[in-house]
């Protein structure tokens, strides 16, 4: 209001419209500069560095993530269900062991041709693999997966298999696919010259084994198999097993050329041989699993082997050890006869799994799950896509693995390593250190510039730190420490800890301790310079707000 003459009318108990106005967006903007610095809007970007930087790092080591937040899970991971071959072994095969009947001949000299002609034929057609000789002179390219290029090689080094004349002598009438329940495969082929039609079948050993009624000795007379003999060749097989030999039979039928087959029969076989290929375990893998044991993560070895060959390998990487007896070794087939229950009750004992399928491994990804595991799986197979989804972190091979695999994992192991799984886990547990120590300090910040601007706007009604001074500490200085802490790289100190569990809290109680002790040292100082820095130092208001801010 104004009088008479337009002067502005003060009198005492009176303020103006302005003034009121002018207070009130003070205190609107002392509140929602509190509000701003109460909230650690930094954390998101934190943890998104952290988890790029991290990303393209593990790169370098051969593990290349597809999805982002993997990385923090595989620092949480406490269970690990991984392949045997390529994995923990070198996916090297090569035959060291070959047996017909329960003889075990020095070479293709000491067999009847037509024994040696039988097993050209079952290892050189009965195959997913090829032979190609470009001279006499230049060792034959041999492509295939690693059991068969083994086979091959031996096919053609030791018995002086043709795979060209093989080829133009036999016309192949059927063919059945390896099948991972019945664990062979088989071909059916009419000799060219004769018109005879044979059925070979080659594969897991117990299992052809188990459908001959014949079997073949070195002079090539098919004897038959009594009680006695299945009993001798059954412990030719659990001796290769014992000695981490995978067992491959041959086995072939004559079939009646005039009768129209829609299958291959497999039933009354005449069992020719026994081959053992060795695929010896990486060096550096024992020392990565003991490195998982240290860590407190269990790794659980998931293989379609022989039990006898899986224990083998097992032992030889340090899966089983002598130190823990209550260690389990089963077949896929009892997990898959017992109840969800019984599953539950045995899974954190189960170490390797012999003669699964896959969705015996899905099973146990499932049983783990619900005792509270976080599960990382590996696998390679078109078949181990529903367990790489179901895990919580799902690693694929990158040089053996399908494209289904691939694209049903979080992260592709490059060389196909499970020491790189080891290194994944490391980096994980780094990515989450490197958000806790992030959140402490950004909290610690925000904690103590509140306490300070809220107990000095209710007892003087002014903010010792501006608007613009806590925008600057939220978005610059909290920004370049994100950055610092982000590119934090992992210790080895990481892997002496036991992982963090799934419930586990995001601040513990270490960094809450840190927090408060840390947050009431800065609040103490901050106010002691808020309401005696003018005295202390004899400064002016502007001059003590400065030396605040600089303080803080």
């Amino acid at each position: 209001t104004k009088d008479d003459q337009g002067k502005p009318l003060f009198n005492k108990g009176h303020v103006t419209f302005d003034a009121v106005f002018s207070s009130l967006v003070v205190i609107f903007q002392q509140a929602v500069t509190i509000i701003v610095v109460a909230i650690p809007e930094g954390l998101p970007l934190a943890v998104t560095l952290t988890l790029a930087f991290s990303m393209k790092r593990m790169v370098k080591e051969n593990a290349l993530v597809r999805r982002l937040s993997a990385c923090e899970t595989m620092g949480s991971v406490t269970a690990i269900c991984t392949d045997k071959t390529g994995t923990l072994t070198l996916n090297q095969m090569k035959v060291t062991e070959f047996w017909v009947g329960t003889d075990q001949p020095r070479g293709a000299t000491a067999i009847a041709g037509s024994v040696v002609s039988l097993l050209c034929q079952g290892a050189g057609l009965n195959t997913t693999g090829s032979v190609y000789k470009p001279d006499n002179v230049s060792p034959p390219e041999i492509t295939g997966s690693p059991t068969e290029k083994a086979l091959l090689l031996w096919a053609v080094a030791d018995l002086g298999m043709d795979a060209d004349a093989l080829k133009r002598s036999c016309k192949v009438l059927h063919v059945e696919a390896f099948n991972s329940d019945k664990k062979r495969s088989g071909v059916m082929i009419k000799d060219n010259a004769t018109g005879a039609v044979v059925a070979h079948w080659k594969g897991a050993a117990e299992m052809v084994l188990a459908n001959c009624s014949m079997y073949m000795d070195t002079d090539g007379a098919a004897r038959e198999l009594g009680a006695e003999q299945r009993r001798n060749l059954e412990k030719v097989i659990n001796d290769m097993a014992v000695g981490s030999l995978r067992c491959i039979a041959f086995a072939y039928k004559q079939v009646d050329s005039t009768t129209e087959q829609s299958k291959i029969d497999n039933d009354g076989l005449t069992l020719l041989g026994f081959v053992g290929l060795k695929d010896p375990c990486r060096p550096e893998v024992k020392a990565a699993i003991e490195a998982c044991t240290k860590a407190g993560v269990a790794v659980k070895m998931v293989t379609g082997d022989n039990i006898l060959t899986a224990r083998a390998i097992a032992k030889e990487c340090g899966i089983i050890s002598s130190n823990d007896p209550s260690g389990i070794v089963i077949e896929g087939h009892e997990f898959r006869a017992m109840s969800p229950e019984q599953q539950l009750e045995i899974v954190d004992r189960i170490h390797v799994m012999a003669r699964s399928l896959p969705l015996d491994k899905l099973a146990l990804v499932q049983r783990l799950k619900q005792k509270g595991h976080v599960v990382a799986v590996t696998g390679d197979g078109t078949n181990d896509a529903p367990a790489l989804k179901e895990a919580d972190v799902g690693l694929s091979m990158g040089v053996q693995g399908t494209e289904v695999a691939k694209e049903s994992s979080d992260i592709i192991i490059l060389n196909d390593n499970f020491d790189t799984v080891v290194t994944a886990t490391r980096w994980g547990r780094c990515v989450y250190n490197n958000i806790q120590k992030f959140i402490q300090f950004q909290l610690t910040v925000n904690v103590a510039a509140l306490v300070i601007n809220f107990v000095s706007a209710i007892t003087t009604g002014k903010m010792p730190l501006t608007t613009v001074q806590l925008l600057w500490v939220n978005l610059i200085m909290d920004t370049m420490g994100a950055l610092a802490l982000a590119t934090d790289t992992p210790t080895k100190a990481l892997m002496d800890r036991p992982p963090i569990g799934r419930t586990a809290p995001l601040i513990s109680n270490a960094m809450w301790r840190n927090l408060a002790a840390q947050a009431a040292f800065q609040i103490a100082v901050l106010l002691a310079l808020q309401y005696r820095g003018r005295d202390v130092f004899g400064t002016d208001e502007k001059g003590n707000g400065t030396m605040i801010f600089n303080a803080f």
